[in-house]
């Protein structure tokens, strides 16, 4: 499985049909509006760098209206908290090897209160 980031920027009045026509795609499965440079951070995960050229070069570059410019972030390791391949098995044709996952991040144990002193009784 291929995974990129890729970073559009759009015509201000056109962002938002942008967005959805983005979220269209085959393979894209997030789509962020971000501050900076850029406008737009859209997640891809595809099968291979054939459907993510396909993504590039002819769907987001040429068929959606009002997009400018496009960086493309292609990710060498992918680290989650999660089953990446059960997740989105659904939207790769082919078989990819296993991602790599985070360690589960230890919790500290949370602090044992101390016992409330006992009070001494007074004699009369």
């Amino acid at each position: 499985m291929v995974t990129a980031i890729i970073l559009v920027r759009v015509e201000r009045d056109l962002i938002m049909n942008v967005i959805d026509e983005v979220l269209k795609i085959d393979g894209i499965m997030e789509v962020h509006s971000v501050a900076g440079e850029y406008d737009i951070a859209a997640i891809a995960r595809v099968a291979d760098n054939q459907q993510l050229s396909m993504i590039l070069a002819d769907k987001m570059c040429h068929q959606i209206k009002g997009i400018t410019h496009t960086k493309t972030l292609i990710s060498l390791g992918s680290y989650y908290k999660f089953d990446v391949e059960k997740t989105f098995s659904c939207c790769c044709a082919k078989k990819a090897a296993p991602a790599k996952k985070a360690a589960p991040a230890k919790k500290a144990a949370p602090a044992k209160k101390a016992a409330p002193a006992k009070k001494a009784a007074k004699k009369k």
